[in-house]
């Protein structure tokens, strides 16, 4: 099992401006390249100081000149919100401009926030038609040539311009959590990318069933890889993990938040949550996380990722965004690498 960082800007006060978080993020992701990881994974995000990321193929063209041999993927872009001839351009000139280092991870978005701004009505469904209508309009795009009728999209025959450098085109991995959102990718020969979010190994146990229920299905298709992701901090001490367990609650508090798409917005910034408000929170608690995330010692944590291994999985991303400080993120981070990697080289 390989290795890799998902990583965001993210900001949750104006104490800290947004070029030097910018800043933050690029050294976290210089670390990954100089340690080994296989690849770095920014996603797309509008309009949200909790996760700054309006074009990752802009992060990760950057990225190219500031690291040597990581993997740069997309982690992900949001389907609905691309035309499809716009996306295979776009992704082709940054696989080029990269030197045939992209990843291309594709979802339908999970942010009524978002989808309130830039499509109007959209809701999950008809956002998960998009992204299956997009996919294989992508892949006929850079085959060239290719006219498309569809529910969405319409277009006379059109080539891609340029050409993905990577042949035949970019590996393509798919957010998916549902039985059928696994069975599409699959069958469509793309990656999965799954994430139990807040939820314990059972969801994680649950998700690569999914995964291989499909591979069952599509046995004629050629075995795609299975990534998860997953908040990682790898501790001190147990003192430190405890710390970590309540920073992470405050960030999954957070997300709710924006997720529930009901509090106050300013400024690209949520209402500040009360410590109450935490507190009150049904189901998401310091030990809820300290117990489901990927939290703990050097040794609790490689024991945590070797059953992931031994589930099939062939990547484990370690998820950084977490509301933690810069130098927390970054400690963890060098721990990971310096500590638990080498179990599994």
């Amino acid at each position: 099992m390989r290795f890799s960082l998902f990583v965001h800007m993210e900001r949750v006060s104006d104490k800290t401006t947004q070029k030097q978080l910018y800043d933050e993020m690029v050294e976290l992701c210089q670390i990954a390249d100089r340690g080994g990881m296989h690849a770095v994974w920014t996603g797309e995000h509008h309009g949200m100081d909790f996760t700054i990321a309006p074009n990752p193929f802009l992060n990760l063209v950057d990225l190219a000149n500031k690291t040597k041999n990581v993997r740069l993927g997309t982690g992900t872009v949001i389907a609905p919100f691309w035309h499809p001839i716009k996306l295979a351009g776009e992704a082709a000139m940054t696989d080029i401009i990269t030197d045939g280092r992209l990843e291309l991870g594709i979802a339908r978005g999970a942010y009524s926030f978002e989808y309130e701004r830039l499509m109007p009505g959209l809701d999950a469904w008809n956002a998960g038609q998009r992204m299956r209508e997009l996919i294989p309009a992508v892949k006929k795009l850079w085959e060239g040539d290719y006219a498309h009728e569809g529910e969405y999209w319409n277009f006379p025959s059109t080539t891609s311009s340029p050409l993905p450098l990577q042949q035949p085109h970019p590996p393509i991995w798919v957010a998916a959590r549902d039985p059928n959102s696994h069975e599409f990718a699959v069958s469509n020969g793309c990656n999965v990318q799954v994430t139990p979010l807040h939820m314990g190994d059972e969801e994680v146990e649950k998700l690569v069933g999914h995964f291989n229920a499909a591979c069952e299905k599509f046995s004629d298709v050629p075995r795609p890889q299975i990534m998860l992701l997953r908040h990682t901090y790898v501790a001190s001490s147990e003192d430190d993990a405890q710390v970590a367990a309540d920073e992470v609650n405050v960030f999954y508090n957070y997300f709710g938040a924006w997720f529930k798409n009901e509090r106050p917005i300013s400024r690209g910034m949520i209402k500040t949550l009360s410590p109450e408000e935490i507190a009150a929170h049904p189901f998401y608690t310091p030990d809820a996380m300290r117990k489901n995330n990927v939290i703990g010692t050097p040794e609790e944590v490689i024991a945590r990722l070797k059953a992931y291994e031994a589930l099939g999985f062939d990547e484990y991303s370690f998820w950084i965004d977490t509301g933690m400080s810069f130098e927390r993120k970054k400690a963890s981070l060098e721990r990971m690498i310096r500590d638990v990697m080498p179990a599994f080289a």
